[in-house]
């Protein structure tokens, strides 16, 4: 995606929409301390974003992204009910929250249950989809293994995951984003992959 303002991409808002390539460090917290879940700091070491997952919440199914003020952005819950439970997919939505503090959905996350799939499929769907129907982001390679991306349909990367050099720990890695692409989306989905693979924001 070219630079400038025109090429920017907003899902949660335009200002976590940055027009130049984004480097950000993502550090899981223990459980045991802080409850879990994970901090993202940029390239001056300070905070951007903040989740918070079940250890903190004490609810199952449900992550809250903060900004570097600590205030609540995205709000994201798997869906519930019979027929998800029965379904070969898990659902996820992802909501921003407008001053009245009502809910306004702007993606949801479908994943392939391993035990249904030879290949685990793992697609978001910008809302609303009336808007494009066709348009979806899909996760491609490993993230327990620190090595994926967010890619587009047509195979454009908007965002990569991936160890830190020197480092090699997996509670510490990279995640670079593209220009023009919503980091704040962009961290809710890699909240949620988080909490699939039983890992700081799960409990």
């Amino acid at each position: 995606m070219a630079e400038g303002s025109s090429n920017l991409m907003p899902i949660v808002s335009k200002i976590f929409c940055s027009p130049s390539l984004t480097t950000l460090v993502v550090r899981r917290r223990p459980h045991v301390i802080n409850g879990g879940g994970f901090v993202v700091s940029d390239c001056n070491q300070k905070v951007a974003f903040s989740v918070d997952g079940c250890g903190m919440l004490g609810t199952k199914g449900e992550l809250v992204v903060r900004d570097c003020d600590g205030s609540l952005i995205l709000l994201i819950q798997k869906k519930g009910g019979i027929i998800q439970a029965i379904s070969t997919c898990s659902q996820w939505n992802g909501y921003t929250m407008n001053y009245e503090g009502a809910k306004d959905k702007v993606f949801s996350l479908s994943d392939s249950k391993p035990f249904f799939a030879l290949r685990r499929s793992t697609k978001i769907y910008i809302e609303p989809k009336r808007m494009n129907k066709d348009y979806y982001f899909e996760v491609i390679g490993s993230f327990p293994h620190r090595n994926c991306s967010i890619v587009t349909p047509n195979g454009i990367v908007a965002a990569q995951v991936g160890l830190k050099e020197m480092n090699g720990s997996k509670d510490l890695y990279s995640l670079v984003v593209q220009p023009g692409f919503d980091q704040a989306f962009v961290v809710g989905v890699i909240a949620i992959l988080d909490y699939l693979n039983g890992e700081s924001t799960s409990c």
